[in-house]
C-alpha cells in the first residue's frame, strides 16, 4: 500500500470515528382480557405466589421458576411485586382467598404447579384478576436446562395478555468490547446474562447489527488493515466478507429484506449503498458531497435516517428510499449522531453532543416534532438501540467510569446497568435472534 493510500485510509478512518463519538413448549389457554387498573406509577401490581412442588427435585425446579418469573417481569419495569398476604389461601381446603389478595392492593395473582412427566418438568400456570376470574391457564413442558425459557415465556404470555404487546423475552442484545484485550464482538440474552462471544480476530470489531429475522449479523472489521465489512449467517455459522476500495463501515439492515445499508468509498467520497446478505452491491442511495454514515429504517423500510455533514457539522437526515428525496431532521444541537429508528416508527433516538460537552441521549419524531432528553448529568450517553417491542433502549454510558452498558424504558426512566463484565462495552444493537 503506498504511503498515499495509507494516508486517505486513515484520514478516512478519523472522520468516521469523529461521527461516531458523540423449547419445547405446548399450550392449552384460557385468555379472557379484562382493564387492569394502573397505580400512578403506570406499573400493574401482581402478587407471584411460590410456585407449588411436590417433592426435593420438584421444589429445586420451582425455586429456580420462581427466580427467573420474578427476574424477568422486573426487568422490564411494568410490574410492581406485591408481597402475598399470610392468609392468602385457606388453611382447611387450599382455595385462594382474592379477597386478601385485593387487600394488598394487587391487580394479578400469579401462581403455579410444578410436576413431573416422563422424568421431565411440567409447569402448569394461571393468572387470576383480584375477583378471582381466570384471565390465563396455560402449561409449559420442556426438560431440566429449560427452565429458564419455560419460565421467561410465561413472562411472554402474561405481558402480552395484559399490555396486548409482545415483550423482549427471547431477544438478544449484540455489543463491543475490549474484555480480551481486543474489540470483538459480543452477544448476550435481552438481561444481560449468557454472554457469549461472536468474533475472535483479535483486531478492531465495531458496529455490529442484526438482521431483522434475527439471521445475520454485520460488523466492520479491521483484520485486513482497512474497515471491512463481514456478514455472518448464525444458521450456517459462514461469514462473507465485503471488501471494496476505501473503507467499508457501519451497517444497517432494510426490514423486510435480505440487504443492509452501509457506506462506502469506492467513489471516492463516503456514501451509503444497498448490499445483499452474501455481500453483492446492489445499489447506491446517497449522493451529496460529505460523510453519510449511520443508515436506520422506518419499520416498513419506506424511509432511511443518516447522519451526513453535506451541511457542516454532523447532522440525521431522512430519505424516501422510493424517490431518494433527503431531509434534515436535526436542528437543535449542532452534532447530532448515531440514530436508531423505534420498533413503532414514531420515534427515533440519538446521541448529541451538549455545550456542556456531555453526549446525551434524544428522540424526535419523524416529522422533526416532540424533541425529548431522555439523560442528563450522568457524562456520554451513545449508540441508543430500541428494544424489539419498543418499550426498552439500550445505550454505553460512561457515568461510572469506563464505557458500560445501560437500559431504560423508552421514555428514559429506570436507568440501571444492564450487565457486570470486565472491560468496556459499546456499541449495542438490540434485536431478535433466532
Amino acid at each position: 500500500m503506498t504511503f498515499r493510500k495509507i494516508l486517505v485510509a486513515g484520514l478516512s478512518m478519523m472522520l468516521w470515528f469523529q461521527l461516531l463519538m458523540p423449547v419445547l413448549l405446548r399450550a392449552e389457554e384460557i385468555i379472557d382480557v379484562i382493564e387492569i387498573s394502573k397505580q400512578a406509577s403506570g406499573r400493574i401490581s401482581v402478587v407471584l405466589d411460590k410456585t407449588i412442588a411436590k417433592g426435593s427435585k420438584e421444589a429445586e425446579w420451582g425455586q429456580t421458576i420462581d427466580a427467573n418469573i420474578k427476574g424477568g417481569l422486573d426487568f422490564t419495569g411494568l410490574f410492581n411485586m406485591m408481597p402475598a398476604p399470610l392468609n392468602i389461601r385457606n388453611a382447611q381446603n387450599g382455595t385462594i382467598n382474592f379477597e386478601a389478595i385485593g387487600s394488598v392492593g394487587s391487580d394479578v395473582y400469579v401462581t403455579g404447579t410444578l410436576t413431573r412427566k416422563k422424568g421431565e418438568p411440567y409447569l402448569d400456570m394461571e393468572v387470576y384478576d383480584v375477583t378471582g376470574k381466570q384471565m390465563l391457564k396455560k402449561w409449559y413442558a420442556g426438560q431440566e436446562k429449560q427452565l429458564r425459557p419455560m419460565a421467561l415465556q410465561f413472562c411472554a404470555d402474561l405481558i402480552e395478555l395484559l399490555t396486548g404487546k409482545r415483550s423482549v423475552f427471547g431477544s438478544k442484545i449484540v455489543f463491543v468490547s475490549n474484555r480480551s484485550g481486543a474489540k470483538e464482538i459480543y452477544m448476550c440474552d435481552f438481561d444481560g446474562s449468557n454472554i457469549e462471544q461472536v468474533t475472535s480476530t483479535r483486531s478492531i470489531s465495531l458496529t455490529p447489527a442484526v438482521s431483522p429475522d434475527g439471521r445475520y449479523i454485520a460488523w466492520t472489521d479491521y483484520t485486513s488493515g482497512k474497515p471491512d465489512l463481514y456478514i455472518k449467517n448464525l444458521s450456517t455459522k459462514t461469514t462473507a466478507a465485503v471488501r471494496k476500495a476505501g473503507v467499508c463501515i457501519d451497517p444497517g439492515w432494510v426490514p423486510g429484506t435480505d440487504e443492509l445499508a452501509t457506506t462506502l468509498s469506492i467513489d471516492g467520497d463516503q456514501e451509503i449503498y444497498l448490499i445483499k446478505s452474501d455481500g453483492t452491491v446492489s445499489r447506491r442511495l446517497t449522493r451529496n458531497r460529505g460523510i453519510d454514515v449511520s443508515p436506520t429504517f422506518s419499520p416498513d423500510g419506506s424511509r432511511m435516517a443518516f447522519v451526513s455533514t453535506r451541511e457542516g457539522r454532523p447532522q440525521i437526515f431522512i430519505q424516501d428510499m422510493n424517490s431518494g428525496v433527503a431531509r434534515r431532521l436535526t436542528f437543535s444541537g449542532n452534532y447530532n449522531t448515531q440514530p436508531s429508528w423505534s420498533p413503532g416508527g414514531d420515534k427515533i433516538s440519538y446521541s448529541s453532543l451538549q455545550k456542556n460537552g456531555e453526549i446525551n441521549i434524544f428522540t424526535i419524531a419523524p416529522d422533526g416534532s416532540g424533541i425529548s432528553q431522555l439523560t442528563s448529568r450522568s457524562r456520554d450517553n451513545e449508540y441508543p438501540s430500541w428494544s424489539p417491542d419498543g418499550s426498552m433502549i439500550v445505550f454505553s454510558s460512561t457515568r461510572q467510569g469506563r464505557r458500560k452498558l445501560f437500559v431504560m424504558n423508552a421514555d428514559g426512566t429506570n436507568q440501571r446497568p444492564l450487565l457486570q463484565m470486565e472491560g468496556e462495552q459499546q456499541q449495542p444493537s438490540w434485536s431478535v435472534i433466532k
